[in-house]
């Protein structure tokens, strides 16, 4: 009777004591991971800019006058010196014939001076002042063409034209806007970069922009100027890019983004999900002998889906990519693969690493 007591006392011990043998360690989690190495990493800034034309001029009826012809077609090509309008000139041939006329009699007059000169029958003074009267007469003829030139508009350089705002036979007054020659093969490209970020640019620099109207077309260029003043209400300064425009798809008055990218680097880079912030901290999990350590790190820039790491890991070091909330310090792990290796299931093998 004693003995069976005694193994009645004993089986609930033992049942317990089976229980710690059986349950043994946690399993490791299956993670993946990825290795440790340098990538490029560029600076990219990015501003909001307005296209120019490389030249524009708006050309101006110089006097108050009468249009008497307008020798352009709508937005059409004009080249250098070509005629834009010419303006009623009656008045002003008039005075230039009546001040040829005078020229002419003026230089006869003193040629006989000079002469009678010659011959000792006119004085040094009178020749002198036959002189003075010859040359009023050819300044007043110079004028005269000049008054006329005044009313004929030219264009400046090769360029398209605006459209027509007045008629031929319009009477215009001095200022008053003929046309606009804009010269748009290629566009000056301004924007606006923020003081803290001035170190960063610098004339020479690639830069990429994209309109609205044509969100699929890259336009590059380089950076050309940047204003030596910095606007005091923006803290911003203005930079100045060129950008070719043979197909004249850009136009003045456009509304660009612009990505200016600084000088690039080599710099050691891990994929963003391996990454954990914490506060102000960051830090990996790297696995050394399927144990995950914590190690505190030091990021930079962000690109492609990439982290620049500027301290606390070595090239060739590998971390743990995806399963990261699930780990702690010092925790086992196995490995599902690397970031290149096909996303694994519920039932994809794990490999050890």
């Amino acid at each position: 009777m004693r003995r069976f007591v005694a193994l009645l006392l004993l089986v609930p011990l033992a049942a317990c004591g089976g229980g710690d043998a059986g349950g043994g360690e946690r399993p490791a989690p299956l993670v993946r991971a990825a290795p440790v190495a340098p990538q490029r990493f560029v600076d990219r800034i990015e501003a909001v800019g307005t296209a120019l034309a490389n030249e524009q001029v708006t050309l101006s009826a110089p006097v108050t006058e009468r249009i008497v012809s307008l020798n352009f077609d709508d937005g059409g090509f004009v080249r250098r010196g070509q005629v834009i309008a010419t303006l009623a000139r009656g008045q002003q041939s008039a005075a230039l014939e009546d001040a040829q006329a005078r020229e002419r009699e003026a230089n006869q007059q003193l040629e006989r001076i000079q002469a009678l000169k010659a011959r000792g029958f006119a004085t040094g003074s009178s020749v002198d002042s036959q002189m003075a009267l010859a040359g009023s007469a050819r300044a007043q003829a110079a004028q005269a063409r000049a008054s006329i030139s005044d009313r004929i508009v030219r264009a400046p350089f090769d360029g398209w034209v605006s459209l027509r705002t007045i008629s031929q036979g319009a009477v215009v007054s001095a200022g008053t806007a003929i046309a606009t020659v804009s010269d748009v093969s290629r566009i000056k490209l301004d924007f606006a970069v923020p003081e803290t970020l001035l170190s960063a640019v610098a004339p020479g620099q690639p830069i990429v922009a994209t309109s609205a109207a044509f969100p699929d077309t890259p336009f590059h260029g380089t950076i050309a100027n940047i204003d030596p003043v910095i606007n005091p209400q923006t803290r911003a300064v203005t930079v100045r890019a060129l950008l070719p425009n043979p197909d004249r798809k850009l136009l003045p008055g456009m509304l660009m983004t612009v990505v200016v990218e600084a000088a690039g680097r080599s710099a050691l880079a891990v994929p963003e999900l391996a990454v954990v912030g914490e506060g102000q901290n960051s830090f990996v999990y790297v696995v050394e002998k399927d144990v995950a350590n914590r190690v505190p790190v030091s990021t930079g820039a962000r690109q492609n889906g990439a982290v620049e790491i500027t301290r606390g890991l070595r090239a060739g070091q590998t971390v743990v990519t995806e399963g990261v909330v699930k780990l702690t310090n010092g925790q086992k792990v196995k490995l599902a693969g690397t970031h290149n290796a096909a996303p694994s299931g519920p039932k994809a093998p794990a490999t050890k690493g």
